[in-house]
């Protein structure tokens, strides 16, 4: 799993556990996070150095971030609409407020205490909502920041497909195996250890299939089945019926 993909993870599952609520006094996870502290938390929990490197609020995540591998996408990005966001993008007003994209119009961060205000009397989330996940929408951001790294899913094949879609080929015996699967792929244009860390990623989840769609549903909000695309290829070829799937998210998320 990529850094992106474990600080999404780990923002999802921040926000679901109520012992962690929003608070500018005990900011930092003990027990509480403001804006900024949970974005900064999250990245920092995956190792990319953002607090260690000197980030601390909104004012100053923008230079900071960007010396730690993120690039700012703003002009890639529709702020009104939030076309062309990926997971796991920093969305920022240095002045006021920051959130992360986690895909499917969706952003996650904390945003007040339990009595409307900042200092958050009572520790952990009594709300529900003071860390929480929300439709997209544009604060307004001023910034958009996005980590870039080697190795992830995205980008890692040259070639014109995504990394499931020519695993799937791979198991089906399209490309061959050995040694001739590693020419073909790499003469395609494609990372070699990339697509079989792929394949072997499916293989894994194929022998998952009897899990409830519950207990999928719930694996997907925490973002262990990826995103959008990604997603609907890996539920299907683990055996799951997306929709069925999917159906059982949104019940959870917004019933």
């Amino acid at each position: 799993m990529s850094k992106v993909e474990k600080a999404v993870t780990w923002a999802i599952n921040t926000a679901n556990d109520n012992t962690h609520g929003y608070s500018q006094v005990h900011r930092w996870g003990n027990p509480d996070y403001d804006c900024s502290s949970f974005i900064i938390s999250a990245y920092e929990a995956v190792g990319v150095p953002v607090k260690s490197k000197g980030a601390t609020y909104t004012g100053n995540m923008y230079s900071v971030f960007k010396k730690c591998g993120f690039k700012d996408v703003t002009k890639s990005v529709n702020l009104a609409t939030g076309a062309g966001l990926r997971r796991g993008d920093v969305l920022l007003n240095r002045k006021k407020h920051t959130e992360m994209f986690i895909g499917n119009g969706k952003n996650v961060g904390a945003h007040i205490d339990e009595n409307g205000g900042i200092t958050g009397a009572k520790g952990g989330d009594n709300t529900g909502r003071e860390i929480c996940i929300s439709n997209y929408y544009n604060f307004p951001w001023t910034d958009v920041l996005r980590f870039e790294e080697s190795g992830s899913n995205e980008g890692a094949t040259a070639g014109k497909f995504d990394a499931y879609t020519i695993a799937r080929e791979v198991m089906a015996g399209k490309w061959g195996n050995g040694d001739e699967r590693k020419k073909k792929l790499t003469a395609a244009g494609y990372n070699y250890a990339e697509i079989q860390k792929t394949v072997n990623e499916l293989y894994a989840v194929n022998k998952t299939v009897t899990k409830g769609v519950d207990t999928i549903a719930r694996e997907v909000i925490a973002g262990k089945w990826g995103n959008g695309k990604e997603r609907k290829q890996r539920l299907t070829a683990a055996g799951y019926s997306y929709k069925d799937i999917q159906r059982r998210v949104n019940d959870l998320l917004y019933k």
